[in-house]
């Protein structure tokens, strides 16, 4: 059986005498094996459909959320977890191969598969219901319109420079835009239930996607829905749900993955508020989430790298109203099994889904059934509790309980309304798809399911998840913040925490005197109760806390109109020098605190670009302090403001500002600064501690230095104005070589790191990052960009302007080129691919090369094996360097030989030489 280009199955079959016989087996065998194929199936298969963009076809494209350690492909067909063509899909704005929704990201991990907008109505008196992408019967209702009309957009805040900066919300924005008007569309199958063809509600919908790296933002992945109706007839009874097919398996080979057959579900609607400071009112938040998770993590397995200890669930964040109904099913759906295809149904709201089967909803009756049901079905974990007398709940079948607590392939339906919506009108939905750590710990814990799910519970970790949701709402809407102006800043909670007070000091200073007479006067000043802001105003921000902008991902313009790069490496044999220009870094304003916060910068290196692979080898920060304070009603210390200066805490606890016998350092929590006679007669209590490592003395200083980064122009002056979002046209006089370089760099803030003993016969990924001091009132520690987020990769080799200069020759490595040289083990070959089978990841390097040039192999007997196409940009760090994968031009693995190979540029200069392989 092959699959076409449309997903049909397609079975080509000769049909002659002779093969006859053979045809009854075949279809025999079928039919005994076929239940057992398709339970088996990889669940992320889909429909094979080609990513057009020609007139007769949409506009088709798959899209990966990557730069957070949540990843996750998104689509222009409505749904969501899984490119268009399954684990074969491609980016179409990268080209690269996209997995399921994996988490952490680089793990082969998949978390989930299938995400969908269900959208249903009653339209005159039909109940309609359009899908995504539906989980049990494929079907794919949402298509895109014809290209350019329904191309998928990118935009992305990390380059201002770039055309995809402007109005850009996150760092990887994806715009969709689909309808479910086409009938006859690949994918779109008929109503199981009333066995009819697709008829559409007549809706378009606008996708709008946002992704983050930051640490309190890279777990989940926020989706903006805008719901319009392009028809005539008005949509009443509305109801707008999420659907979640959350398996959970490993992909890494030799995993014996079950594929995700054994996860559990469930529901939260409130979660505790873990950002409520002590002692506030204990209390909670509405999240209204659902969650999937694996049944024990397969924390018994001896690889650490196949536990699956995570969760991952679906929050709706905005309605289009308030005092909605809202509902939450779930189900496990069997293809041969009716009495084990089975979900929650309460008594109330019982219906007969058709096919003797309490779960999945087949065809639009009974899918709308169950987005407007108002059932919050119970746990996956607490089936054991529902007896067959159960007041509320229908019994499961007592014979399939024990396989259902041990895990299933479950799926769940979160859904709001009713609304109406008339021709023309919109309405939108904001949902966060959210994933948090460490879930499981307790390989044990699923011996207490079914009997005693309180033990369960209470062994299981919602924390991550809580924290990430929590997150995920407040960029959203940032509380606090009245986004609209109109008086309302959203709804927070006053806390009496009874020591607010601050020592307020002011140093008096007797200008006719020495200045050591100076003298500080200090005095208590009552605080208000403080104010914790818990929700926003209910106008979107999508806005967040952000770390300085990273040198690697700005450039700007300079006099001449050339792109200037914030970070530049200049490789040598051995050795590369990393220079980097930090003046956006240095004086941009977080956007969400609305404070100065850069506090310095980190330099990384690794073999591969996995995160896990970077290694701090140098760094620089500010010199400051965190100063925390004893609170008497929480019996501990607590961080109440952002750090200060050395000068700003000798000014209100040593003798004088100019004290400079007085330090930070004499008093550490076991021995704090205690200052007598506090408001209320109680003493205040501080210790001070470093914010980071305070290595403020750069390279430049080689007797002081406690950084190793030095700056390219020390005695440079500091511009006094310097204005990030036009930095390029801000100054006046570009030529005035005291402030700016040659090419366009503000002198002052030019930074240089130089790796050396480097292997000039592999690839370093370099990059440097910078940090602020996070925002201590919510708890939020320093931010830092993700060093994994455009690296610099380069070989320890001379660039491609001095292998010009200096007339260097082509050359090849290794050379003998051995199957025994255990290069792989040495770290030589498949850094980046470690889960590829060694025949896959060899390696022959050419170096030394032109910028454009077309390398050939030949065998001995002058038959050409491989033509390879070196076309690079001059200053592309990566223009000297080519590799060959021992692949011929009929992909296949060449053998033992002598081999010559050309390099011919552009130019019709060509250089020759030779290899030996042996195999």
């Amino acid at each position: 059986m092959t699959r076409d280009r449309t997903g049909e199955f397609s079975k080509r079959r000769r049909t002659s005498v002779k093969q006859r016989n053979y045809l009854i087996i075949t279809v025999i065998a079928v039919l005994i094996l076929l239940p057992t194929v398709l339970l088996a199936r990889p669940v992320w298969e889909t429909r094979s459909r080609t990513q057009s963009s020609s007139s007769t076809s949409g506009a088709y494209c798959s899209a990966n959320h990557n730069v957070g350690r949540l990843s996750m492909p998104v689509t222009n067909m409505g749904f969501f977890g899984h490119g268009l063509d399954g684990m074969f899909s491609r980016d179409c704005f990268t080209g690269h191969v996209i997995v399921p929704c994996e988490y952490p990201k680089g793990s082969y991990n998949i978390y989930m598969t299938t995400g969908s907008i269900w959208v249903g109505a009653v339209v005159n008196r039909d109940t309609l219901v359009s899908t995504g992408h539906d989980g049990v019967g494929w079907s794919e209702e949402f298509h895109p319109d014809v290209s350019p009309f329904g191309d998928m957009i990118y935009r992305s805040t990390l380059d201002p420079t770039s055309p995809r900066f402007e109005n850009a919300v996150s760092e990887q924005d994806y715009i969709a835009v689909f309808s479910d008007t086409c009938t006859d569309c690949p994918g779109i199958r008929s109503d199981r239930f009333d066995s009819r063809p697709h008829r559409p509600l007549h809706i378009e919908i606008v996708q709008r996607s946002y992704a983050w790296s930051y640490s309190y933002s890279q777990d989940f992945i926020l989706f903006d829905y805008t719901i319009k109706n392009i028809g005539h007839q008005r949509l009443r009874e509305m109801y707008i749900g999420i659907f979640i097919d959350g398996d959970v398996f490993t992909n890494l080979p030799m995993s014996n993955s079950d594929y995700g057959r054994d996860d559990l579900c469930g529901f939260r609607k409130y979660q505790p508020a873990w950002y409520m400071k002590d002692p506030c009112p204990v209390d909670s938040d509405l999240v209204n989430m659902g969650w999937t998770a694996d049944n024990d993590g397969d924390l018994y397995r001896p690889q650490k790298y196949a536990w699956l200890p995570h969760i991952t669930g679906a929050r709706i964040i905005r309605t289009p109203g308030d005092s909605l109904t809202f509902s939450f099913n779930w189900w496990s759906t069997n293809w041969w099994l009716s009495s084990m295809d089975f979900g929650p149904q309460a008594r109330a709201t019982y219906r007969d889904l058709g096919f003797g089967n309490l779960g999945t909803p087949w065809g639009d009756r009974n899918s709308y059934h169950f987005l407007r049901n108002g059932e919050r079905d119970y746990d996956q974990a607490m089936i054991g509790t529902i007896g067959q007398l159960d007041a509320t709940w229908v019994p499961p079948p007592a014979q399939w309980i024990d396989s259902i607590i041990a895990g299933v392939d479950s799926r769940y339906l979160l859904s709001v309304g009713p609304f109406s919506l008339d021709p023309g009108q919109t309405l939108p939905l904001t949902m966060a798809y959210v994933a948090g750590m460490r879930f499981h710990t307790d390989p044990y814990n699923h011996n207490n399911l079914p009997l005693y799910p309180e033990r369960w519970y209470e062994r299981v970790h919602f924390d991550s998840l809580s924290t990430n949701a929590t997150w995920a709402e407040w960029i959203y809407d940032n509380p606090g913040v009245d986004t609209d102006s109109d008086g309302y800043a959203g709804e927070f909670t006053i806390c009496n925490l009874g020591d607010d007070s601050s020592l307020m000091c002011d140093t008096l200073i007797d200008t006719s005197a020495d200045p050591d007479t100076n003298y500080v006067t200090c005095w208590w000043e009552y605080g208000a109760p403080d104010t914790v802001w818990r929700k926003g105003d209910g106008i979107p921000d999508f806005r967040g806390a952000a770390p300085p902008p990273n040198p690697s991902t700005y450039s700007f313009i300079n006099q001449h109109g050339d792109t200037l790069r914030g970070l530049r490496a200049y490789p040598e044999v051995g050795r590369i020098r990393l220079v980097w220009n930090g003046a956006m870094a240095e004086t941009t304003i977080d956007a969400f605190t609305r404070e100065y916060d850069f506090e310095g910068y980190r330099v990384y290196i690794a073999r591969d670009d996995r995160v896990s692979s970077y290694s701090v080898v140098a760094s620089y920060d500010r010199e400051n302090y965190n100063r925390w304070e004893w609170s008497y009603e929480v019996k501990r210390f607590i961080l109440r403001a952002p750090p200060f200066s050395l000068i700003e805490l000798r000014c209100m606890y040593a003798d004088s500002c100019n004290d400079t016998t007085w330090f930070p350092e004499q008093y550490p929590r076991t021995r704090p600064l205690v200052i007598l006679g506090g408001p209320k007669n109680d003493d205040k209590v501080f210790y001070f501690e470093p914010q980071d490592y305070n290595r403020s003395v750069l390279a430049n200083d080689p007797v002081h230095a406690t950084s190793s980064i030095k700056k390219v122009y020390p005695n440079a002056p500091q511009p006094q104005f310097v204005d990030p979002d036009s930095i390029a046209i801000y100054f006046p006089r570009r030529d005035d070589t005291l402030y700016f370089t040659e090419d366009g760099y503000i002198k002052y803030y030019e930074y240089e790191y130089t790796f050396d003993q480097l292997l000039p016969t592999v690839p370093y990924y370099m990059n440097v990052t910078a940090f602020d001091y996070g925002f201590p009132e919510l708890g939020l520690p320093g931010l830092e960009t993700n060093p994994a987020l455009l690296p610099k990769t380069a070989y320890a080799l001379p660039a491609s302007d001095k292998i010009a200069e200096k007339g260097l020759k082509t050359f090849v490595y290794p050379n003998p080129y051995r199957l025994d040289g255990d290069y792989r083990d040495h770290g030589f070959e498949a850094r980046e691919r470690w889960h590829v089978p060694p025949n896959k990841t060899r390696l022959i390097h050419f170096a030394n090369l032109p910028p454009r040039c077309t390398i050939r192999i030949f065998s001995l007997d002058g038959d050409l094996i491989r033509e390879l196409d070196h076309n690079y940009d001059p200053n592309d760090y990566l223009a000297n360097h080519d590799t060959w994968d021992l692949i011929n031009k009929n992909l296949q693995l060449v053998v033992s030989g002598l081999y010559y190979w050309t390099v011919e540029d552009d130019q019709g200069n060509t250089q020759i030489g030779k290899l030996v392989i042996i195999m």
